[in-house]
């Protein structure tokens, strides 16, 4: 194969990738919309993390489950024969599941307000759970500068072809893990 054609091959996959994204992103937006407000964004562990969202929709959308999750991932960014390389991985995730299958007509609006907890480190059951063992050693590792928590609101309504959903990063004081 020629240098060319393999150019032109490369082009053609990143081209359809683009479509593709922008595709994606078109539909969800003549779907409806997700908007997510937090009165605050920094929290300690235990809190109760306090938030809602709107909901509205511009086309029949078939909901699996309106769910708030609260995720936390742990990247980490590694260096090797002077090439650096960036590895992430989900430690923690909290689900509350707001409302089970529903159809949501054309053109609705609503407002749903939720709660859920940041991981209360204090507590023996959650130090001795698998996700307390992933997080406890993850911040262990936050004394090496290449290594960061990211946490996370995600309001979603899972449903039957292009969800919609809205994410927050949010803060935790890991600094009482250790």
């Amino acid at each position: 194969m020629s240098d060319n054609t393999i150019f032109i091959a490369l082009a053609a996959v990143v081209a359809g990738g683009l479509v593709a994204a922008i595709a994606y992103y078109i539909a969800r937006f003549m779907r409806g919309s997700l908007k997510l407000s937090l009165p605050r964004t920094v929290f300690n562990p235990g809190d109760t993390i306090a938030g809602s969202f709107h909901l509205h929709t511009k086309k029949v959308i078939e909901g699996n489950n309106l769910i708030v999750r609260l995720v936390g991932t742990q990247h980490t960014k590694t260096y090797e024969d002077g090439e650096s390389e960036t590895h992430s991985r989900e430690i923690y995730r909290d689900e509350v599941f707001l409302e089970e299958a529903k159809v949501y007509a054309a053109g609705s609006t609503a407002q749903y307000d939720f709660e859920i907890s940041t991981p209360n480190v204090q507590s023996p059951e959650f130090l001795n759970s698998t996700a307390g063992q992933f997080l406890t050693a993850a911040v262990g590792l936050l004394s090496n500068k290449s290594t960061h928590l990211k946490w996370e609101i995600e309001a979603r309504l899972d449903a039957k072809g292009v969800d919609l959903a809205a994410t927050k990063s949010i803060s935790i004081n890991t600094r009482q893990l250790v």
